[in-house]
């Protein structure tokens, strides 16, 4: 069953409470969460702001802590204005992960203040050692109501649930993983070489939703390339979501598969990818890498992005090949984004505008699809494709469910080359990053900070 409530951190602000609640002395102490909504239908909580409660104005004991009202008075200032979620979070040294008596006394004697200044929804929540968090949400009336999964997108991707307990994460690649997955959505944006890959091996894994979002057409020339695509498909010209929500339906039942026939650039598709738990991005332009960027960081989920690409060089016979190459980066809310990375740039997506709309105010460069240098209709990239997508798919695991035995932090980035028979890493660290305006956005308007996703723009349309 597919959580109703979500609670989601960053890697950084996860940090960031753990280290202020658990300062080594076992002795609780508390902060305060100011989140932002997701535009639902899926209830999500995001992580924006937090306001760490000084250890000195609080009365601290190893069961139970007591402080000052003006740090609420503060987080109240910060979430008042856009009328946002504050969840009051606490640690048990001692290892309950639940709620006691006296935290329950707590909740009704501080929330009503809270909802008196605005809101109509708040919460609490609880920290133990192990950096596991449980969370409850409340209406003007105190009828508690349990957050059934809290998420952080790290180095590492965590999943915390309400029925869970404290224990530890499934083992990678077993049926404890695969039930977990059961619970949780992934969205994929593109459906074509890379994408169908990936869109099959989500479902074959047991994603319990799985959304595929493209608004292109199957074509006679691209057979070659997007799985479980027939000439008859090509023939009729079929959507390719259709195509890939056709055969998940075969194996998978009804209601895990969820085309979006739309470019990613529109408010609709945007609001169905922030539904989802993991942004798997498998596109071939700047624009559409850009809005994957923006998706995960207003929504916190973690990002993953594959590229491949096939140089070639000049001979005096004609082309050979320079080089086989791909390219998989693992994007965390709050760390080095796909344009810190310089995975596209505000140049090239201009240039990329300037050839869709007035391409004769643009000199291209030689470069068509995957082979660079040399045009091709129907290039048999197949299994370029399928070893990027794997490598992308598995990069999701190795955080969910960690098997590598080095830190993930050193492999943000995988680059490998077919014709050199190399694979190279890139550390998070690596990579300078901006400040980032987007993150934990949430549903405010206009959508991504895009006033071309306004809402009343939409309608006006």
């Amino acid at each position: 069953m597919r959580p109703a409530w979500t609670l989601a951190f960053s890697g950084k602000a996860h940090d960031t409470v753990k280290r202020h609640l658990f300062p080594g002395d076992g002795l609780e102490a508390a902060a305060i969460l100011v989140c932002t909504r997701a535009p639902g239908p899926r209830q999500k909580l995001l992580v924006r702001d937090t306001v760490l409660v000084p250890y000195d104005a609080c009365a601290r004991q190893s069961d139970a802590i007591t402080w000052s009202g003006a740090f609420l008075e503060n987080a109240i200032d910060l979430g008042e204005a856009q009328k946002l979620c504050l969840i009051l979070i606490h640690s048990h040294p001692g290892g309950l992960l639940g709620f006691s008596k006296k935290d329950d006394d707590s909740d009704r004697a501080t929330l009503p203040s809270v909802f008196a200044a605005f809101g109509d929804l708040h919460g609490t929540a609880v920290m133990v050692p192990s950096g596991a968090v449980k969370a409850r949400l409340y209406a003007p009336a105190l009828t508690p109501m349990p957050v059934d999964l809290v998420t952080v997108a790290g180095d590492d991707i965590s999943f915390f649930w309400d029925n869970g307990g404290d224990v530890p994460r499934p083992m990678a690649f077993t049926g404890a993983m695969t039930a977990e997955l059961g619970r949780l959505s992934a969205v994929v944006i593109g459906a074509s070489g890379t994408g169908s890959i990936t869109l099959e091996q989500s479902g074959r894994l047991g994603f319990g939703r799985v959304t595929g979002i493209d608004f292109d057409r199957v074509e006679t020339r691209n057979l070659n390339r997007i799985l479980n695509a027939t000439t008859d498909d090509a023939v009729k010209e079929l959507l390719k979501t259709d195509v890939f929500a056709r055969v998940m339906t075969l194996y998978r039942g009804e209601g895990v598969a969820v085309p979006v026939a739309a470019s990613i650039a529109t408010r609709n598709a945007v609001l169905e990818a922030s539904q989802a738990d993991v942004v798997l991005c498998c596109v071939d332009s700047h624009e559409g890498r850009q809005m994957a960027d923006l998706i995960a960081a207003a929504f916190l989920m973690p990002l993953i992005d594959v590229g491949v690409v096939i140089p070639v060089r000049k001979t005096d016979s004609g082309f050979a090949i320079a080089d086989v190459c791909g390219r998989v980066d693992y994007v965390q809310p709050g760390g080095a984004t796909l344009m810190d990375r310089e995975v596209y740039s505000a140049a090239s997506l201009r240039a990329e505008y300037l050839r869709r709309v007035a391409p004769a105010a643009h000199q291209e460069e030689v470069e068509a699809g995957y082979i660079r240098g040399m045009a091709g209709q129907a290039p048999s990239v197949i299994t370029l494709n399928m070893r990027a997508a794997a490598a992308g798919v598995n990069e999701f695991i190795a955080r969910a469910y960690p098997y590598r035995l080095d830190h993930n932090r050193r492999y943000a980035r995988t680059l490998f080359s077919l014709a050199a028979c190399e694979e190279e890493y890139v550390c998070e660290d690596d990579f300078a990053r901006a400040p980032n305006p987007i993150l934990a956005r949430g549903d405010q308007e206009p959508l991504l900070g895009l006033p071309a996703l306004t809402a009343s723009k939409r309608a006006a349309a």
